[in-house]
């Protein structure tokens, strides 16, 4: 029997105002449409994040800011981002839902030209990642969905919360070595071969 449609509860998660069940169009794999649709909505809020981090790299690929390293980070996480959301948008395939194409909305971030509130943005949308991870495992449990409330707990809320630690020890690292939070540049900076370090361990995890 098809799921009773009706307001959808008041919660954090994304929601995707354009999406629509398409009935008898495809087996749903008893996927409870309120889970099919924050499925939906939080993909596309991973896509933007992976957006706001490209336009980061390439904000530190310009001339006049030129931290090459920083770029490759930035641009690095972009694309594991993309392919979070590619592997949700699988997900919910596998499972018969329906994903709605939406535009991305624009990064935001011309006004970023340092380091420090770079990663500052970067840690800001992790923590909202995180937390939308959460409260969607926690909806699929309520709504008797155990498959996806395990899924999005291992493959996708699980790998992030090391990343977020790692991330804020980066940040604090940044402004123990001086970089600065204008354009007007620091000796931190040029320090950047010791954040590549703590760079490579967060790529890494």
């Amino acid at each position: 029997m098809a799921e009773p449609s009706g307001k959808r509860l008041k919660t954090n998660l994304p929601n995707c105002k354009t999406h629509r069940t398409f009935l008898g169009s495809r087996v749903k794999q008893n996927l409870p449409a309120v889970v099919e649709e924050s499925l939906c909505g939080v993909s596309t809020l991973i896509m933007e994040v992976a957006y706001i981090l490209d336009a980061l790299a390439k904000i530190f690929e310009q001339d006049d800011i030129a931290l090459p390293r920083v770029a490759a980070f930035f641009h690095e996480q972009s694309v594991n981002e993309q392919a979070k959301a590619e592997a949700m948008l699988d997900y919910l395939s596998d499972r018969g839902g329906q994903y709605c194409s939406k535009d991305i909305q624009r990064p935001g971030c011309e006004e970023v030209y340092a380091v420090i509130p770079a990663l500052e943005l970067m840690l800001g949308h992790w923590k909202e990642e995180m937390a939308v991870m959460v409260e969607l495992s926690q909806l699929s449990k309520e709504h008797s969905d155990p498959h996806s409330a395990s899924v999005i707990k291992s493959r996708f809320l699980g790998p992030l919360v090391p990343r977020v630690k790692l991330l804020g020890d980066l940040l604090t690292n940044a402004r123990r070595v001086g970089c600065t939070s204008d354009r007007s540049g620091g000796f931190g900076e040029y320090l950047i071969d010791q954040l590549q370090e703590e760079l490579t361990n967060v790529s890494s995890r």
